[in-house]
């Protein structure tokens, strides 16, 4: 080949990775929008009409004022006044409404009902008021919290940050508290002194990590309750429990532990209203208690994802009295979970957050004058169209007389329609037409009671139509972007297809020996993987067949494991009609050991094919787990203790293969065995699920995490250093490693015999480590599919390493990704139904699945590792449908011995998971 032509090969090699970098970015970008956001915090000018010119947004002489003295102006120019003077903020993680309020119009059950006596008596005299407030996608923690305190939409990133939290720097409700010179305390879920650091007066953080405590984690946080609550030095409490939604990881909504944590849950609302009550009577102000979850769960205790059961968070305002809330059928039981900040900045006196799209709950201020509604309501519209006029553009609204109001001539409701600028204007102008008819009392007919209700509807109309879009704005991807990049993509791909077409061509065949060979036809297992490629994408673009997409991966992993059966029984037959030297029967062993390898794996698989029923359309159906449940708990007992005591020993015997028998291989030894008794330990201790776990216990599971993460980080990173220097065992024993007559070409080969021995320990440890912890993380129903997946990895690795050249490497690796898919159904995970929820925005939003390095707190998935990550923020209003997901899948090999993958699937809602991070899109391997 001329310079010339390896010039130009350069080139427009350069030129197509350059494109496909360019592509992939112009898509990232598409399909994970950044929202505009307006930046500041609100102040003084919120409390005055929004001007056309969208830059007259922020007031910078706030900054000068002390904030008493900012507390007193904003008082009064809100013209509303605080309706209380404290406020108790109490998170009752992943509790759904319908425990407390019941569904669809019944009342919870009875379980239920006699689990919060208190909490139920609130709620029939009128102390309180409860609401199914409805949380967007994904149903985790952090972002909801930012939900919750912003009126915000919250963006892929929240969900990227959920573990590596960072502080929240966006306009919110403890950020204005904390400028009019509130002190604020916190106990709970250190999540908060992540988002808001410095703000807290005291606080005592606990974590959620460890799921399976339920009890010291909540009495962290009631041990400072009659402290606090005797105390008159704060101003806002946040109490945020995680014992709840730790029960339902550990066994769903119906966990024996659940009624007993809502009993107490009760008795900690019952401490807190009889506090607000005796302050009420001794002049001390009126203390607003708000119960509130940040999500639901699933049957199985899951969330992540939108289902209805995951969406369905409760919104509890407890007053000083009874009768303080007049419930009415006309009042609505489902609100947003955005709706709260702007009914809390309402009620307390402080400007409603720059960036949120939520719309005051019109019951919560039902005891003001009909003016001062009317004036909460314009705040809050006036908030909505400043985030409008920074969304749009063309909203400056000159030409639309947005701010020209009529006050001489009778005003006149005009029909609105059209493009989104003359829509919103012409909603905001005739509720603001009317409202100031009905200041001006110049017009008989809007001073009554039609008038009022007239003005009420307006503004509604407007707030919800404003919402809505805004929602769905936020949430919008640029079909343009999406376009370029797929475009940009695909050009990359037709010129890198071009030069290794323009190199096959120019290659002559006799500069190669394995042309030939190159040529030849493929082999049967190589053309399914392909197929099973293609079938894959193909069914992608159906929702039921991705609803039942295990269905897909068990065939997938079946057939491909069928068919290295087959060719190993051919060769097993080959050997036997083609040779009788003595060099057969070691050629016998090994394809024996392939057929007896490839048979484990199909009869495991067929284990786990009908160990859960999944799919979204049969899981009615009888399966062994269902079978187990009904058995009862000691089979499952029984089960999870011999699987755990199986994976120690699978794990401490592949160990015992390896060649290079040095003290370094004997302390890892004695470190996988620790652990794995420590697991065993902690099953056989704690047989009966209705007993909670207590501080030894949790003592016992941190020193496990303690031994796994020293020993993984300390292998991983020091054993391919150390072990080459050390004379391994078979070379002491021939003496001669360090003969000096050994050619230096021997001595290198031995070190890189022992380097590789070195990964091979490195792989066996991670995978048993990984399912000794997902033994501890999962349910335990799920023992046995962990010990089965276990089995099959093992029995793989066994398989292509002795099967030599019969697979080819790429083969090898598909094969063990589909057994990672099917094993992530086969641990009960699933595709979700699209849900017709009723939100107030019709859009569609997608699904995607990205890998990560950090651990999940349940672990959704074991050999092949992933996890699942719901990407439709659209915040607002119940989506009519929500879609089919999307799915991308990476994959990692390791080292000499076997491979091993991550996998990412398309699952919107996981198995217990915290849920996940973008930058291992990009980057690497491995599963939080």
């Amino acid at each position: 080949m001329s310079s010339v032509s390896c010039t130009k090969l350069t080139l427009f090699t350069v030129a197509a990775v350059t494109i496909q970098f360019i592509g992939l970015s112009i898509f990232v970008f598409g399909f994970f929008p950044v929202k505009p956001l307006l930046t500041g915090h609100s102040g003084s000018e919120s409390f005055r009409r929004p001007t056309c010119d969208v830059r007259d947004v922020s007031n910078h002489s706030d900054a000068s004022l002390l904030p008493d003295s900012l507390r007193f102006l904003y008082q009064e120019v809100s013209e509303v006044p605080p309706l209380y003077d404290r406020l108790v903020l109490m998170v009752i993680d992943g509790l759904p409404a319908e425990f407390v309020l019941g569904k669809k119009g019944q009342p919870p059950s009875k379980v239920f009902m006699e689990a919060m006596p208190y909490t139920q008596s609130l709620l029939a005299n009128g102390t309180a008021v409860g609401y199914h407030a409805i949380a967007a996608a994904p149903t985790v923690t952090m972002p909801r919290l930012k939900a919750m305190v912003s009126g915000a939409i919250g963006g892929f990133l929240d969900v990227a940050f959920n573990f590596n939290t960072q502080a929240y720097l966006e306009d919110n409700l403890l950020a204005q508290f904390f400028k009019i010179g509130w002190k604020m305390v916190m106990h709970g879920d250190d999540t908060w002194l992540k988002l808001f650091p410095g703000l807290f007066e005291r606080h005592d953080g606990v974590t959620s990590f460890f799921v399976k405590d339920t009890v010291q984690v909540d009495q962290n946080v009631s041990r400072h309750l009659v402290d606090e609550l005797s105390r008159d030095d704060w101003n806002f409490l946040i109490l945020h429990y995680l014992g709840l939604d730790h029960v339902g990881h550990l066994g769903g909504r119906n966990s024996v532990l659940m009624a007993s944590k809502l009993v107490e849950m009760d008795e900690v609302v019952k401490t807190i209203h009889i506090n607000t009550l005796q302050n009420l009577e001794n002049d001390q102000g009126k203390t607003l208690l708000v119960v509130v979850s940040d999500h639901g769960m699933t049957e199985n205790g899951n969330h992540g994802g939108s289902s209805y059961e995951e969406t369905d968070s409760i919104a509890l305002f407890i007053g000083p009295k009874p009768h303080t809330f007049h419930h009415s059928s006309s009042n609505p039981d489902t609100i947003f979970q955005v709706d709260i900040a702007p009914t809390l900045a309402l009620l307390f006196g402080v400007p409603i957050p720059k960036n949120n799209i939520g719309v005051l709950i019109s019951q919560m201020v039902d005891s003001l004058t009909d003016d001062q509604k009317l004036r909460a309501l314009q705040l809050n519209s006036w908030q909505l169209f400043r985030l409008l006029q920074a969304q749009l553009p063309g909203l400056s609204c000159r030409n639309l007389l947005c701010d020209t109001f009529i006050t001489n001539i009778e005003p006149t409701i005009s029909e609105c329609k059209g493009r989104e600028e003359k829509l919103f204007c012409c909603l905001y102008v005739n509720a603001a037409t009317l409202h100031d008819a009905w200041k001006a009392k110049v017009f008989s007919r809007f001073n009554g009671t039609e008038g009022y209700n007239s003005i009420l509807a307006a503004y509604h109309e407007f707030l919800s139509s404003a919402s809505e879009w805004l929602s769905h704005k936020a949430t919008d991807k640029p079909v343009n972007l999406l376009v370029l990049g797929v475009a940009a993509l695909i050009i990359s791909c037709l010129i890198l297809l071009g030069l290794v077409f323009f190199i096959h061509k120019e290659i002559p065949s006799w500069e190669t020996q394995d042309h030939e060979n190159y040529m030849t036809p493929w082999k049967f297992d190589e053309v399914f993987v392909l197929f099973g490629i293609l079938t894959l994408v193909i069914s992608m673009g159906s929702s039921s067949m991705i609803e039942e997409e295990h269905y897909i991966w068990n065939f997938l992993t079946s057939t491909i494991n069928f068919l290295f059966f087959r060719k190993a029984i051919q060769s097993l037959d080959l050997n036997k009609a083609h040779d009788i030297l003595s060099s057969t029967e070691e050629k016998r062993n090994i394809s024996g050991c392939q057929i007896s390898s490839l048979f484990l794996i199909l009869f495991t698989g067929r284990i786990l094919g009908g160990w859960h029923q999944g799919g979204v359309n049969w899981t009615n159906l009888p399966d062994i787990a269902k079978w187990l449940e009904q058995a009862g708990n000691q089979y499952i007992n029984l089960i999870q203790i011999a699987s755990c005591a199986m994976v120690i020993i699978l794990g401490i015997s592949i160990l015992y293969l390896v060649q290079s028998k040095t003290k370094v291989v004997t302390v890892i030894w004695f470190s996988l065995l620790m652990s794995g008794l420590l697991v065993l330990q902690h099953f056989v201790k704690h047989q009966d699920m209705s007993i909670p776990y207590n501080n030894d216990e949790n003592l016992s599971i941190q020193v496990f995490y303690a031994v796994l993460g020293i020993t993984t980080v300390a292998v991983v990173l020091i054993l391919p250093w150390i072990m080459p220097m050390q004379t391994p065992e078979i070379c002491s024993r021939k003496n001669i490693c360090m003969s000096a007559s050994v050619p230096v070409e021997v001595q290198n080969m031995t070190r890189i015999f022992v380097l590789k021995d070195s990964l091979y320990i490195v792989g066996c440890l991670y995978i048993t480590f990984w399912c000794l912890l997902q033994l501890l993380l999962q349910q335990s129903i799920n023992a046995m599919p962990v010990l089965l997946l276990f089995i099959q990895f093992l029995a793989s690795m066994l398989t292509f390493s002795s099967s030599g050249s019969c697979h080819k490497q790429w083969v090898e690796i598909t094969a063990l990704y589909y057994l990672g898919m099917a094993g992530h159904f086969a641990l009960g995970n699933r595709n979700f139904k699209s849900l017709n929820l009723p939100f107030r925005s019709s859009n569609v939003h997608h699904y995607l699945c990205i890998p990560d390095v950090i651990l999940s707190e349940s672990g959704a998935v074991h050999l092949c590792q992933g996890h699942d990550l719901s990407t439709g923020y659209q915040e607002r209003k119940l989506r009519r449908n929500s879609q089919d997901p999307s799915w991308i899948s990476l994959l990692g090999t390791a080292d000499h011995k076997f491979c091993s993958l991550d996998c990412v699937h398309n699952c919107p809602a996981v198995d217990e998971e915290s849920l996940v991070y973008l930058e291992c899109f990009f980057s690497q391997v491995s599963f939080p």
